[in-house]
């Protein structure tokens, strides 16, 4: 019995405490990041695609503070025009930018089990290369942080439609800050064109969202713009899993490791 107790009490101390966090729903994306650098300081982060959305919160943070504290994701496929946007913001805010990069070996299982072009096979293999490019060096990011910016907007997808400026990361156990999430994609554009901001030139070209290259295309006229990302899957399951519940994803990346 006393075995068990000890248990039950090394349980306690290790789940953690969901705070209660402020309703921002009302608040400028201005407004919600001052309080995220006043609450979380130097353990808050900016997850950046250099995506639109993540320019534009990249432009916001360095009026606030000089030295904001901005990640991004290296999967290892991307396209060059991601690369020029990446040294174009950090030398226009002269700002660090943390690079996360997929582990190695765990590459070098996953393409020799899968090939190199895995995830046109299933959404199951999709989600393995997801995990291992993309989820996995998130997690070890996030692992140094107590809250995280995200760019999402909930006129992107039907599985954002729910997501509010400030919120609980369940899967990351982590406090999730959304600050545009209910902007327009023509507020997005209408900021960074006011206020001279770089941005991906495949923009131009008719690629309004933008992933890892062999898993994004230009979109048609009229399309969703999240279409041409995963553009053979339903958009329900169009998440890479940085923002859905990575346990489900951690199990298929198993195979690749055997």
């Amino acid at each position: 019995m006393d075995a068990q107790v000890q248990l039950s009490q090394q349980v306690q101390t290790q789940t953690i405490q969901v705070p209660e966090l402020p309703d921002m729903e009302s608040k400028s994306p201005e407004d919600v990041l001052k309080w995220a650098l006043d609450t979380y300081g130097k353990k808050v982060g900016l997850s950046c695609s250099f995506g639109p959305e993540d320019v534009v919160l990249v432009d916001m943070l360095a009026k606030i503070t000089k030295k904001p504290k901005i990640f991004t994701l290296d999967t290892g496929r991307l396209n060059p025009e991601t690369y020029d946007v990446m040294d174009a913001v950090r030398q226009k805010y002269n700002i660090k930018i943390d690079v996360m990069f997929p582990k190695t070996p765990t590459i070098q299982k996953m393409v020799k089990a899968k090939g190199l072009n895995l995830f046109y096979d299933s959404i199951e293999n999709r989600k393995m290369c997801c995990q291992v490019r993309k989820i996995e060096p998130l997690n070890r990011a996030l692992s140094k942080l107590n809250a995280w910016v995200t760019g999402l907007r909930r006129q992107q997808s039907v599985t954002r439609t729910t997501m509010k400026k400030v919120e609980w990361d369940e899967s990351h156990k982590i406090v999730k800050i959304n600050p545009l999430i209910d902007w327009t994609r023509e507020q997005v554009w209408d900021y960074i064109k006011k206020n001279n901001i770089p941005y991906n030139k495949l923009h131009d070209a008719g690629y309004p969202s933008i992933g890892c290259a062999p898993c994004t295309r230009a979109i048609k006229p009229g399309e969703d713009e999240r279409a041409g990302r995963w553009w053979w899957e339903n958009p329900e399951t169009k998440e890479c899993g940085l923002h859905a519940d990575p346990t489900k994803l951690a199990k298929a990346v198993q195979p690749a490791q055997t």
